[in-house]
This record gives structure tokens, sequence and C-alpha cells, in this order.
């Protein structure tokens, strides 16, 4: 799986789908989190979440790992482009799937849009992977699809990932081909739902998940 190929246009492929809608999930619960010490984030791409983070949270360290050096080259661009100081941010290219980080050391965990790239058994290993890398008191913000239970919506929803899912398994060779609840591998870990907005009809949501709080 490779999203280098993309990086030069998935700006403006965004734009012309969604317009700011997803972006507006990313960002959904930025101003209420509690301020982060260390904040790991998953496949952030171009980084446009990582700027407005960033912003909310100055003095927050960043480690940002994704597996296309295309797109951690434009977001390394983009931010200095806009006088952002990189002093706290650390790029990792790395597959998540591959990559071992130090046990203890983040507070907040972000995977927008990212999850829904992988199969189940990948996502209960990169849960694995993670575990131990987040702090007791750990808050995760996740972004992504969902397919509403009944109705028009459910079916809109269905044609809209279905063909997501063809574009990008073609273009780069994504493993997954559906999506899986958040909640099927969060909350057996001990995490708990604090929040979650929709929106698109219930094609989007955004959720704030906390570790160790009911």
């Amino acid at each position: 799986m490779s999203f280098d190929s993309l990086a030069p246009h998935y700006r403006w492929m965004e734009w012309l789908l969604a317009g700011r809608k997803l972006q507006h999930c990313r960002t959904a619960f930025l101003r209420g989190l509690p301020q982060a010490r260390h904040a790991l984030l998953l496949g952030d791409g171009n980084g446009r979440f990582l700027e407005e983070f960033l912003a909310a949270h100055p003095r927050a360290r960043v480690t940002c790992v994704d597996a296309s050096a295309a797109m951690i080259r434009r977001a390394r661009a983009r931010l200095r482009a806009r006088g952002v100081d990189l002093a706290a941010v650390e790029f990792i290219h790395a597959d998540a799937l591959a990559w071992t980080p130090s046990p203890g050391t983040y507070d907040l965990a972000v995977t927008h849009f990212f999850f829904d790239c992988f199969r189940r058994d990948q996502i209960e290993r990169l849960l694995e992977i993670l575990g131990p890398a987040l702090t007791s008191d750990a808050q995760w913000l996740l972004a992504d699809f969902r397919v509403p239970a009944s109705g028009f919506a459910r079916w809109r929803a269905r044609w809209i990932v279905r063909s997501m899912y063809l574009f990008f398994r073609q273009v780069t060779d994504l493993p997954a081909s559906s999506l899986i609840p958040a909640e099927e591998f969060l909350v057996p870990r001990g995490y708990a739902l604090r929040e979650r907005r929709l929106s698109e009809w219930g094609l989007l949501h955004t959720d704030w998940w906390t570790r160790g709080v009911a």
C-alpha cells in the first residue's frame, strides 16, 4: 500500500469531492481536548490536521508516522511555507504495522481516515503495537466513514464507500475492502466513547475516545 502517487493530487481531489467536510471531521474536537503532552499522528498525510493541531496545542510534542515519503515531504513543505516551527515535530517514514514505538510515550493518538485502509487482522495488529505506547489516561481522536443502519442514508453511504474502495484499491493497492466499526476494536481494549459527532447523513463520524474512563 502506497499513497506516494496520490500525494500531489490528494488535496485537490479531497476538495473537489468533499470540500472542507473531511477537515471539519478531523478538527471537530481540537479546541475542547485537554492540552496534549505528546501526540501520535498516524497517516496524517499532507499535514493539514497537523497544522491546526499545533495551533491549538502549541506546547505539545508530535510524532507523525506515515508510510508515504511523498506525503511527509508535502507536510513539511506546507508547514514551513506557513512559518510553523517544526522543532517539536518528529516525522517517521514507516509502515505502522512494522514500527515499534516506545512504551508509555503518548497521551493522545490521532487516526483520522486511517483504519479504513486496513483489514480486521491488520487493525488488531496495529492495536497490539499501539497499546503499550499509550499512557493509561490516553485520549484518542478518530474520524472515518460509516454506513448508517437503514434507509436512504444507508444505501447512499454503501454506494459511496464501495466506490472509494474500488478506486483506492486500484491506485494504492489498499488491502482493505470494508469498514470496521471503531467500537469493535477500541471497547475491548478499555476505551470509552466520550463523544461522537455525525455528519453527511451519517456517512462521516468523528469520535473522541478516552482510555481508562467509563
